[in-house]
C-alpha cells in the first residue's frame, strides 16, 4: 500500500473522531458508557465512509516458473523405417531424462509431407518435408522461449530445401542424425523429363539426369517401351563428374499407354539399387486441336493465352493476323478473335461457314460498330470511356465444372465496351463489378448455338490474371486450367453432361491419386444429395475395389492412394440415376524415399549450425541432454503477477455503516435522545 494512501486513512480517522468530539463531547457534560456507545457508532459510521471515498488498494503478487519449450520432432517417413530401433531408442532416453523433466515442456511432434501432433510413429510417410515441419513449429512457438530436437537422415523430398532455413528460425534445432552416413559409390537415375502426351507416328523426346557418386566408373542405360528395349547407352563417369544428361528421340508408333522404363545398370559393389530404375508414362494420341489467336494488335494477352492453351500438349496455337488466307486456317478447330476490326470479315464468314467454335475478345481497340453489324446474337453500346472491370464468379454456372478456379486478388480488366445485350441462350460465367457495384452486363458469357458454341469477354490485360494466379499458387495451374475447360466447351460439338469426372491418366506413385466429379440436376444445378462411388478394375490380376466418392464442397472426390502400382480401368456410378462414366489410370511404382543411399549429416549440421543448435549422433543423446541442460539460454523464467486487491469488501462495509447507524437511532430513540 501507498504512503499517500496511508495518510489518507489517517486523515479519516482523525477527521471522524473531531466530527464525534465536536456531536457528544463539545460544550457537552455528559458522561458514563451512553455517550461512549453513542460515540463509538457514529466514529464507525463516519470512518466507514470515509472509507469507501478513500477506497484504500494494496497490491499483491504471484510468481510462477515457466519452463522452455522442447519440441521432440521426430521424422516419420519410410526412408527411416530401417533405423525404427533407434530411433524409438532416442525417444525413450530423452523421455526418460530427469534433467529433461526438470527444466522443459516436452512436446512430441512427427512429420512426412505435413506436421501432426505425435500419436503412434508408422513409418509409412511417403515423403519427408523438413523445411514445412520446421517452419510450422517456429510459428506455433514464436511467443514462447523454444528449442527443437530433430530425429532424421536429412533426406527431404519435397518443398524447400531447409538446409539453409536455420537463419529464418527463431527456434534452435539441435539435429540427430539417423542412418548410415557413410558415402557409397551409387549410381542414380535423378530425373526423367518427357511430355505426357505425344502424337502417332512422330517422335517425342526423353531426357534422363543420371546422377553418380564415386570416384569413377561406367555403366549402361538401357531404356525400354512395354517392356521392348529401344534404346542402349553406355555412360562413363570421373571423379568430379558426377552428373550425365541423356537425350534420346522415341518413336510414337502405336495408339495407347506406353509404359517407359529408364534402367541404368547397377555397379558391382553398390548397396542401393532401387534409385537405379525408373518409370514414366507417355499418352500416344492420335488427334490434336489446332487453336488460331487471329488479331492485329500486338498485346500481352495473346501470349499468355498461348501459353495457357498449350499447356495441355493436346492443343496447339497459332497466332496469325485477319488476312490470313482460307488454305491457312482451314485446319482450325478454334478461332480466338481478339479486339476485331473490320479487317476481320473473311475471318467470320469462313467461321460461319464452317460453324467453327469462337472466343470473342474486345478491348480498347476493338470496333463495336462493326461487331454489332457481321453477327446478329449480340449487340455492344458503343462511346463509353476506358473503365477498369473486376470479376466476379457466378457459382450459379454450370456448363462445365468452375469451382477450383479461383479469382482472389485478381487486377481488373480494361474495356471500353458499353452494357450489353445478348439475344440468343447464354450463361453468364463471370459478372461486372465497376467501382465496387455489381452491373447487371456480363463480363464473360457462353453462347449455345445449334451448330457451334461461342464465348465472348469484354475486356483485355488476361495476362494480369495469368501472373496473379502464378503469385498466389506459385504455379500457373488456376489460370491455366479454367481457360483449358473453357476451350475444351467450346471446341466440343457434345451435348452437356450432367455427370463429370476429372482424372489424371498418370500417377506418380500412390501419394495424390485422387479423381473428383461433379453432378447436376436435370435443371443443371450441382446436386449435394446423390451418392456417388466408383468401382475400381486392376488390370494384371482383375480384382475390382469399390468407394463412395465424397462431397467435399462444390464437388465429390476419392482417394484412391490404398492403391498398389498398376494400371487401372473404372466407372463412376450415381446411385438411382442413369448416369455414368469410365475411365483408365495408371499408377507407377515409384518410392521417392527410396532414391538415398545414405544420410544427408551436411545438410543437418548447417542447419543446426545455422540456426545456433548442433548436430549430434545416436551414441551421443547424453552428452545432448547435458548441452541443452546447462545451455542459459534454456533457464526457466520465472514471472510475476501484480494484482491489485481491495483493502475492503464495499459490501460489508457498507452494511457495517448502515449498522452502525441503525444502532445508534434506536439507542438515542430509547432514551429519549431524538
Amino acid at each position: 500500500m501507498q504512503v499517500v494512501t496511508l495518510l489518507w486513512i489517517l486523515l479519516a480517522a482523525i477527521a471522524a473522531l473531531a466530527i464525534v468530539f465536536l456531536q457528544y463531547y463539545y460544550r457537552k457534560k455528559r458522561k458514563g458508557r451512553l455517550p461512549l456507545l453513542l460515540s463509538f457508532l457514529r466514529f464507525i459510521a463516519i470512518f466507514g465512509l470515509l472509507l469507501l471515498l478513500i477506497n484504500p488498494k494494496f497490491s499483491k503478487f504471484d510468481y510462477t516458473l515457466e519452463k522452455v519449450n522442447l519440441v521432440l520432432l521426430t521424422d516419420n517417413s519410410t526412408s527411416v523405417g530401417p533405423f525404427k530401433k533407434d530411433i524409438e531408442a532416442i525417444l525413450e532416453e530423452i523421455d526418460a531424462s530427469s534433467q529433461i523433466k526438470e527444466r522443459f515442456n516436452l512436446q512430441h511432434y512427427q512429420f512426412g509431407s505435413n506436421l501432426n501432433e505425435m500419436d503412434s510413429l508408422s513409418f509409412r510417410e511417403a515423403n519427408t518435408d523438413i523445411g514445412k515441419a520446421l517452419s510450422a513449429i517456429d510459428d506455433i512457438y514464436a511467443t514462447s522461449k523454444t528449442v527443437a530436437v530433430l530425429v532424421t537422415d536429412g533426406n527431404q523430398t519435397l518443398g524447400k530445401d531447409y538446409e539453409f532455413l536455420g537463419t529464418n528460425l527463431k527456434v534452435p534445432i539441435y539435429s540427430i542424425v539417423v542412418g548410415d552416413t557413410t558415402k557409397y559409390e551409387d549410381l542414380g537415375i535423378a530425373q526423367i523429363n518427357v511430355n505426357r502426351y505425344a502424337f502417332l507416328k512422330n517422335k517425342f523426346p526423353l531426357e534422363v539426369h543420371v546422377s553418380y557418386n564415386g570416384p569413377g566408373n561406367r555403366s549402361s542405360l538401357n531404356i525400354s517401351v512395354n517392356g521392348r528395349n529401344v534404346h542402349r547407352e553406355t555412360i562413363n563417369f570421373f571423379e568430379g563428374n558426377d552428373s550425365k544428361v541423356v537425350n534420346v528421340l522415341l518413336d510414337a508408333v502405336s495408339v495407347g499407354i506406353k509404359n517407359v522404363q529408364v534402367t541404368i545398370n547397377p555397379l558391382e559393389n553398390e548397396r542401393n539399387t532401387a534409385n537405379n530404375t525408373k518409370n514414366v508414362i507417355v499418352e500416344v494420341i492420335d488427334e490434336k486441336t489446332n487453336i488460331a489467336i487471329v488479331s492485329d494488335v500486338l498485346h500481352p494477352d495473346i501470349g499468355a493465352l498461348k501459353k495457357a492453351i498449350e499447356s495441355n500438349e493436346q492443343r496447339s496455337v497459332s497466332i496469325m493476323k485477319s488476312n490470313e488466307t482460307t488454305k491457312v486456317i482451314d485446319n482450325i478447330d478454334l478461332f480466338i478473335l481478339y479486339q476485331p476490326t473490320p479487317s476481320f470479315k473473311s475471318v467470320y464468314d469462313y467461321i460461319e461457314k464452317k460453324n467453327a467454335g469462337v472466343i470473342t475478345i474486345t478491348g480498347t481497340k476493338t470496333d463495336f460498330n462493326f461487331l454489332n453489324a457481321i453477327q446478329k446474337r449480340y449487340h455492344i453500346e458503343d462511346n463509353y470511356p476506358v473503365q477498369e472491370i473486376y470479376p466476379v464468379k457466378n457459382e450459379g454456372f454450370s456448363k462445365f465444372d468452375i469451382s477450383d478456379f479461383s479469382l482472389e486478388d485478381f487486377p481488373p480488366l480494361q474495356s471500353n465496351a458499353g452494357p450489353s445485350t445478348i439475344e440468343v441462350s447464354h450463361s453468364t460465367l463471370l459478372n461486372m463489378q465497376i467501382k465496387g457495384i455489381d452491373m447487371a452486363s456480363p463480363l464473360l458469357s457462353i453462347i449455345d448455338g445449334e451448330n457451334r458454341r461461342e464465348a465472348l469477354l469484354f475486356g483485355e490485360n488476361l495476362w494480369k490474371w495469368r501472373v496473379q494466379s502464378y503469385r498466389n499458387n506459385r504455379d500457373f495451374r488456376n489460370f491455366d486450367d479454367f481457360i483449358g475447360k473453357l476451350i475444351l466447351y467450346l471446341s466440343s460439338s457434345k451435348s452437356k453432361s450432367r455427370l463429370n469426372v476429372d482424372y489424371n491418366s498418370i500417377y506418380q506413385g500412390s501419394n495424390d491419386v485422387k479423381i473428383s466429379a461433379t453432378y447436376f440436376d436435370e435443371a443443371f444445378i450441382f446436386d449435394a444429395n446423390v451418392d456417388i462411388s466408383i468401382v475400381v478394375k486392376n488390370e494384371e490380376n482383375k480384382i475390382e475395389r469399390e468407394f463412395p466418392l465424397l462431397l467435399k464442397g462444390g464437388f465429390y472426390e476419392v482417394d484412391l492412394g490404398s492403391l498398389p502400382a498398376g494400371t487401372y480401368s473404372f466407372k463412376v456410378t450415381v446411385e438411382g440415376e442413369n448416369q455414368s462414366k469410365s475411365g483408365r489410370f495408371t499408377i507407377l511404382n515409384f518410392d521417392v524415399e527410396k532414391q538415398f543411399s545414405s544420410s544427408n549429416f551436411m545438410k543437418l549440421n548447417q542447419l543446426s549450425k545455422d540456426s545456433q543448435g548442433a548436430l549430434y549422433y545416436p551414441a551421443e543423446i547424453d552428452s545432448l541432454i547435458q548441452n541443452i541442460f546447462h545451455d542459459n539460454r534454456f533457464v526457466p523464467t520465472q514471472k510475476g503477477k501484480e494484482n491489485i486487491v481491495s483493502l475492503i469488501d464495499f459490501r460489508i462495509l457498507l452494511a457495517l455503516i448502515m449498522v452502525a447507524l441503525t444502532l445508534e437511532w434506536i439507542i438515542r430513540k430509547y432514551n429519549g435522545l431524538i
